[in-house]
């Protein structure tokens, strides 16, 4: 979940290679199909993606998990460490701070809503939210206007974290604690210049899916998070998947969240423990890779949604200065070459990045996490420098989707990294 765009190099790295390539059918959603176990990994499989793993640890990032499926063969391994003080190893299944991979979700749930009748994608927002949005820019922008980024409204994530920009940790630290409101949030976003008319182009704001969340609750009767659980996670059996809401710590097992600033302090924070209301709706959920490669398979499987819904879904626009990325309602499209497109959404909150990239039915999938952000040194010109864990989460995602020989990895060329994040 972010709101500028310079330390996105290398997130969705994807080389020209050959690898695994796989097919297999899907059953219901909530169930787990015939054949088919969630534990019954594929060893050779894993032994693939642990190897891949030990390659981004041994470049420099202190731990990495991630869960792959092709059909009905599935792996999820993890490598390095959840905390470099103690040496504690980090395991697959560990809870992670997922940031905008949430948007997903939450632009379910509302497409949930439209399928009811209850919302109207090209009803302007100030008709469900006339308090939060009033006047002329609530008649011009839209439901479909929030889920795509082209509201124009501004992300307030700058007004919070200003010192990021600086390379400074001190607004880090001030709100590592702070509780905020929804109201608060879409305040500060609309107190800012807007980015651009109402539907003119894409520019990726925060502010949207807080919207997008208070618009759940005005339809619905329920707060948001609440509704996102009963209508998905819950059916989906995701146990461990679920919003934090003012508890700052990360409930299940999981590791620490190491956020570099490009080494501007040499120092390392930790912010493993976080109140993430300043991300609520647009970017606060928990989940693990496995459980993200669940809920996208079903997804993108056709059953969440019906099929005009998610027809509308992938309606994407394009996202400037990134000709391989295109942006639908809470869903990205990635044009890999030869892989074809990938479909999914990736996240960045301090200390955790999170990738969900799936084909365009969901039977092969990549997701994973890492516990190190920023790592990269800057050049001259304040823009990140290629580092060695982006050349091998390269070779992770090729292997992983682009099907072949792991053997021919070669050095990754980089798509245009995604600017979807938390911040």
């Amino acid at each position: 979940m972010r709101g500028f765009h310079r330390t996105w190099r290398g997130l969705v790295a994807l080389a020209v290679v050959t690898l695994l390539g796989l097919t297999g059918p899907f059953g219901a959603a909530g169930a787990t199909p015939p054949g088919e176990r969630e534990t019954d990994h594929s060893p050779n499989l894993g032994e693939q993606l642990r190897r891949r793993l030990d390659a981004v640890h041994e470049a420099g990032m202190p731990g990495v998990q991630a869960a792959v499926r092709h059909g009905s063969r599935s792996a999820a391994e993890a490598a390095g460490v959840a905390d470099t003080r103690t040496g504690r190893p980090l395991r697959a299944g560990f809870h992670h701070r997922v940031a905008s991979v949430t948007k997903t979700f939450v632009a379910t749930a509302v497409l949930r809503q439209v399928e009811r009748g209850n919302v109207e994608l090209d009803a302007p927002v100030g008709r469900y939210l006339p308090e939060l949005v009033p006047g002329e820019r609530g008649q011009r922008v839209t439901v479909r206007m929030l889920l795509n980024h082209t509201s124009g409204i501004a992300d307030y994530v700058r007004v919070i974290f200003g010192s990021f920009y600086e390379n400074s940790p001190r607004d880090l630290d001030r709100n590592r604690f702070h509780y905020r409101t929804p109201g608060e949030l879409i305040r500060m976003g609309l107190d800012q210049p807007p980015t651009n008319e109402p539907g003119a182009r894409w520019s990726y704001s925060n502010t949207n899916y807080v919207l997008a969340g208070e618009l759940l609750r005005k339809v619905t009767g329920q707060s948001p998070q609440r509704y996102v659980t009963r209508e998905i996670i819950r059916p989906l059996g995701l146990h461990d998947t679920y919003f934090p809401g003012a508890n700052p710590v990360i409930a299940g097992p999981h590791s620490k969240a190491y956020e570099a600033l490009h080494h501007v302090p040499e120092r390392r924070g930790e912010y493993s423990v976080y109140n993430m209301t300043w991300a609520g709706t647009a970017g606060a959920l928990i989940s693990t890779p496995e459980e993200l490669n669940r809920f996208y398979r079903a997804l993108l499987g056709g059953r969440l949604l019906k099929e005009d819904t998610l027809a509308e879904m992938r309606r994407t626009v394009a996202v400037p200065d990134v000709p391989t990325l295109r942006y639908g309602l809470g869903l990205m499209r990635v044009e890999a070459g030869d892989c074809g497109p990938l479909w999914g959404h990736d996240g960045q909150t301090w200390g955790m990045v999170t990738l969900s990239l799936h084909s365009a039915d969901g039977t092969d999938q990549l997701s994973y996490g890492v516990n190190l952000t920023d790592y990269q040194r800057l050049d001259e010109d304040g823009q990140p420098l290629p580092h060695p864990i982006d050349r091998e989460l390269g070779a992770l995602q090729n292997e992983a989707l682009c099907g072949g020989d792991s053997t021919k990895v070669t050095t990754p060329e980089p798509l245009a990294p995604t600017p979807a994040r938390v911040r």
